[in-house]
């Protein structure tokens, strides 16, 4: 199977030869991919070099004569360095387009934590009117791009090496979708979380929820889920910063009471890199460490041990 990056290389290259409004602007990262589409389409694709700040204004310049600009490098180079401009470029002067990183939160550990974001989408919520995606399946990733592509408002969609083994149906206006159900609680499995939730609450009476669009956060799909209880047990298991999620299912919860648990990566540096499945386990995703969290917090013991590797 394609990562989600190659999928991303090969639809964009795709699109840009099919609708002459979109545009692509890199910053040297995955630039070899998109050697035939630099040379098919010189005037709509732009490499800035390492200057991420040009790159969200160049992005967001295009974006100010019509065209749809593609905007793509590493999520700390995307999102973290350059925040001032995606705030203002894109934000304050309203105009739209879509934002592709490839990293997440911690896909490339030898390249040390300069090339880590676990706070990527954290930030973008401070953003006023960004929708915010993410794919657990390059098959999710495509369809997505796809429909931001054909958009016209601001998109970020955070692309990871980690994927799930099936692909889920997908959409910006889809909500949340049911894959499991129970009367234990609520777990909402954010992307690529999605196998390692499955395993670690195998044979525990929850519901699980699965989310690709985390913003606008699905707050009707959430409440339905909780049903009719009196009170509900809410988990959100996220594969960034822990808790981004929190205060949204809160506030959608807002008139219940309630219970919310935000699992996602911890903000303690973890200076020793090592691989990508032990960060998983370090953070406590990988399925042996959610089962812990999640049965300790829904209090539901007795179940079968989880199945499943770390990794989805």
């Amino acid at each position: 199977m394609d990562t989600m990056r190659d999928r991303f290389i090969s639809t964009t290259s795709q699109l840009l030869d099919e609708d002459p409004r979109l545009a692509l602007v890199l910053a040297e990262i995955s630039r070899d991919g998109f050697a035939r589409a630099e040379r098919a389409h010189p005037d709509r694709v732009v490499n800035v070099g390492i200057r991420e700040q040009l790159l969200i204004g160049a992005g967001a310049g295009m974006a100010l004569t019509g065209l749809r600009p593609i905007v793509h490098t590493f999520a700390s180079f995307l999102v973290e360095r350059p925040f001032e401009q995606v705030k203002l470029d894109f934000g304050h002067q309203g105009v739209g387009g879509v934002l592709v990183s490839a990293g997440a939160s911690y896909d490339w550990p030898a390249g040390g934590f300069t090339h880590m974001a676990p706070g990527d989408v954290a930030l973008m919520d401070t953003l006023e009117g960004w929708t915010v995606q993410v794919p657990g399946h390059p098959d999710e990733a495509e369809a997505l791009l796809r429909e931001a592509a054909a958009g016209e408002g601001r998109v970020y969609v955070r692309l990871s090496l980690q994927s799930n083994a099936v692909a889920r149906p997908v959409g910006a206006g889809a909500g949340f979708l049911t894959v499991r159900e129970g009367t234990g609680g609520v777990v909402v499995a954010v992307g690529p979380m999605l196998d390692n939730v499955l395993a670690a609450t195998e044979g525990l009476d929850v519901t699980v929820l699965y989310a690709t669009t985390v913003r606008p956060f699905d707050g009707a799909g959430l409440r339905r889920a909780v049903g009719g209880q009196d009170a509900a047990d809410v988990v959100v298991v996220e594969p960034y910063l822990a808790g981004t999620s929190t205060a949204a299912a809160n506030d959608s919860l807002a008139e219940l009471p309630h219970r919310v648990l935000g699992l996602g990566v911890g903000r303690a540096e973890l200076r020793r890199y090592g691989q990508l499945d032990e960060h998983l386990a370090a953070h406590g995703l990988d399925p042996r460490g959610l089962r812990e969290r999640i049965g300790a917090f829904l209090r539901l013991t007795g179940a079968r041990r989880p199945s499943g590797a770390a990794g989805g």
